[in-house]
């Protein structure tokens, strides 16, 4: 007996929810949106069969093992000389730190000039040359 009564009741409901879709149905700006969608209908089924196409194809990319294993050693052979360079550049800067703060000299003029020689140094004035020429001109 509870069973039929159910049945009415989900009967019921469905025709309300069916009443209710018509009604929608039936108003004209609904009617001009199923309208311009149908009419759009070749040019999204066009669209999803390039999004399918692609999905496939980085689906097949991201499964294959090969690929990873290999896109990963080349990271790693790209990003290990600036790793190293990097390395080697906080090592310098931490001696440099060390070797400053152990000196008690005193660099007066003339050891400036002698210093200015180097050709370290030299290195380092035409680079702050050059950067400084591109940001003037980048500021122009």
């Amino acid at each position: 007996m509870s069973n039929v009564l159910e049945d009415q009741v989900k009967a019921k409901e469905g025709s309300v929810d069916e009443r209710e879709l018509l009604d929608q149905l039936l108003k004209p700006e609904v009617q001009q949106s199923l309208t311009a969608l149908v009419e759009q209908l070749p040019k999204l089924n066009e669209l999803v069969q390039v999004l399918t196409r692609y999905y496939d194809t980085f689906q097949s990319l991201a499964s294959d093992d090969v690929l990873k294993s290999e896109t990963v050693e080349a990271m790693k052979d790209m990003v290990e000389p600036a790793k190293q360079s990097v390395r080697q550049l906080a090592q310098n800067i931490i001696e440099a730190k060390e070797a400053a703060e152990k000196s008690e000299d005193v660099i007066g003029l003339f050891g400036l000039l002698k210093l200015i020689k180097d050709p370290q140094a030299q290195k380092m004035f035409r680079f702050i040359n050059a950067y400084l020429k591109i940001v003037s001109e980048q500021e122009k």
